[in-house]
């Protein structure tokens, strides 16, 4: 538990009789802590895909202490752009350092008759390329193994090409 000294204390939720900072106030207050991007990307990705959402966070904040939070400004503001994942968010970060044309990021992919094919990492319209940040966590378990490479049919029947890489690539 870490206590710290505030002039603004925020209205405690109250779980087994203990009061508790609110979820984004934590979270962020964590990310100010933390000294790499990596983990404040790791961390505020995970929170969003749990339901905290891009406006809380960003009113928590400009409400706060600015203090410690360029990173995690940063990066909400490759969440809010459409990065879902740490890896998506360091993909982005290196991806803009290159100059070249902005991908479509998470954007959701169908054939001409609108059945879904997939929604990669990041498109290139032009090259009809996909690219996809395939960690071992999220796609190597049966289960997931299956759902990819179903995910990659799919790409080849519409004539995408898909470019698979691992997220120690991507960053």
């Amino acid at each position: 538990m870490i206590v710290e000294r505030t002039i603004r204390l925020p209205e405690p939720i109250v779980k087994g009789g203990v009061p508790l900072a609110p979820l984004v106030r934590s979270v962020l207050d964590e990310c100010r802590r933390l000294g790499s991007r990596q983990a404040v990307s790791a961390l505020l990705s995970e929170a969003v895909q749990r339901g905290v959402t891009l406006p809380e966070l960003f009113a928590e904040l400009d409400a706060g202490s600015r203090r410690g939070t360029a990173i995690p400004r940063e990066v909400l503001r490759q969440i809010a752009d459409g990065a879902r994942s740490a890896a998506e968010v360091d993909a982005m970060r290196v991806w803009r350092m290159s100059g070249l044309p902005e991908p479509r990021w998470n954007h959701e992919l169908r054939d001409g008759s609108g059945e879904y094919i997939a929604t990669p990492d990041g498109y290139f319209v032009a090259a009809e390329l996909a690219w996809e940040i395939d960690s071992y966590d999220f796609h190597f378990g049966k289960q997931q193994y299956a759902a990819t490479v179903a995910r990659n049919a799919r790409y080849a029947a519409a004539g995408i090409a898909v470019l698979q890489t691992l997220p120690s690539r991507a960053a």
